[in-house]
């Protein structure tokens, strides 16, 4: 063999050598990256005895169940102002008094006109009705006068005082107050002479939506969470859900008020907090997960996996949870129930980066680098 046959042998080898590391090369770097390849993995769970809750959630604020703005009831000027910001009072307490001079004169008064009714007798009618009207005169002197002492409406603390010694003040309601444990609902006082309010006796008011209400009853057991102390979650039952509604923005909520079983001392009215209501339980039955479930119709069903192939079962469903589902019938324990498909993405081209291919070339193509680069994708 010549040497100019054994060159071009060596070169035609190397051109197929060249070429083939081409191919391989290309097929490492765009056979399988470009766009990342998008499978499909099955899973599955096991049907298992297990507990299983329903909660409706809430957004709430910590109150008092006990607050009242107690005003005097008779006019006069204030001489006396018994308690501070932040003493315990208990219900009838004094407060405050007015001067009872003008008071008192009115009753000495009403008394000296009774007794001349009773010298004069009640043998007629003219003589009865001069006598009763100088009773009711004389009451209602008395009651001005009772009026001119302040007295607590209930037992709690003293919250506010925005009266002073030496301020006049004229006749107004005695007080107005807020209770949860009432029946019926009363007028509240922004403001009064001295605001009484129960610190210990805290309830949490919430809102729950028009959908959820249907679900609330008493004594359901629930778990708030105030969040200014999230680490500390307090025990609660319900214990009044309103009859109408409250709109805001066109959105229809009902009031729901709650009794806290042991309020952490730290707790404060005003303090805002999350709401989680107990409507349904069940413990040690059979579930799944609750993405397992499809209900059409108002009949619900799962996908179950049987001798390697899937079918589908109708199934009784019980309680609902957010995470599990109570099957009542139509499966048995141990029973694999298909879930919802997850896409995953695999990727063997890792080192390159997108939009920049390793062989010269443009376009705008979804494929990563070579003559199909541009914005790998």
């Amino acid at each position: 063999m010549t040497r100019r046959r054994r060159s071009l042998l060596i070169n035609g080898l190397l051109v197929v050598v060249l070429l083939g590391a081409g191919v391989a090369g290309y097929l490492v770097f765009f056979g399988s990256s470009g766009n990342a390849q998008s499978t499909t993995t099955a899973r599955t769970a096991a049907a298992a005895n297990r507990d299983v809750s329903e909660v409706v959630t809430a957004s709430g604020t910590v109150q008092s169940s006990f607050s009242a703005a107690a005003s005097f009831g008779a006019s006069g000027t204030v001489t006396e102002i018994n308690v501070k910001v932040g003493d315990a009072v208990t219900k009838g307490q004094q407060l405050a008094k007015l001067d009872p001079t003008q008071a008192q004169l009115q009753v000495d008064i009403a008394q000296g006109n009774l007794n001349a009714a009773l010298e004069k007798g009640t043998g007629t009618n003219a003589l009865l009705t001069a006598y009763r009207q100088t009773q009711l005169a004389l009451q209602q002197a008395k009651d001005n006068l009772a009026a001119t002492v302040l007295t607590a409406p209930g037992d709690g603390t003293i919250t506010s005082v925005t009266g002073a010694v030496g301020q006049k003040v004229g006749s107004g309601s005695t007080s107005s107050s807020t209770g949860s444990t009432s029946s019926t609902t009363t007028t509240t006082t922004a403001s009064g002479f001295v605001v009484v309010t129960d610190l210990k006796n805290l309830v949490v008011k919430a809102n729950v939506s028009e959908s959820d209400v249907s679900k609330l009853k008493a004594d359901q057991a629930a778990t708030v969470t105030v969040n200014a102390m999230a680490g500390t979650p307090v025990q609660a039952k319900v214990t009044t859900v309103d009859l109408t509604p409250t709109t805001a923005n066109n959105v229809v909520q009902y009031g729901v008020s709650l009794a806290l079983t042991q309020p952490p001392a730290e707790l404060k009215p005003g303090q805002s907090a999350s709401v989680e209501i107990t409507v349904a339980s069940a413990q040690g039955v059979l579930a799944v997960p609750a993405a397992a479930v499809q209900t059409v119709s108002g009949a619900s069903s799962v996908q179950v996996v049987e001798n390697g192939a899937e079918t589908r079962k109708t199934v009784e469903v019980g309680v609902r949870g957010d995470q599990y589902v109570e099957i009542k019938s139509g499966l048995t324990a141990g029973e694999e129930v298909v879930l919802p498909q997850v896409s995953t993405s695999n990727s063997t081209n890792r080192q390159q980066q997108p939009g920049t291919g390793q062989f010269p070339g443009t376009g705008t193509g979804q494929r990563n680098g070579g003559g199909f680069t541009g914005t790998g994708r």
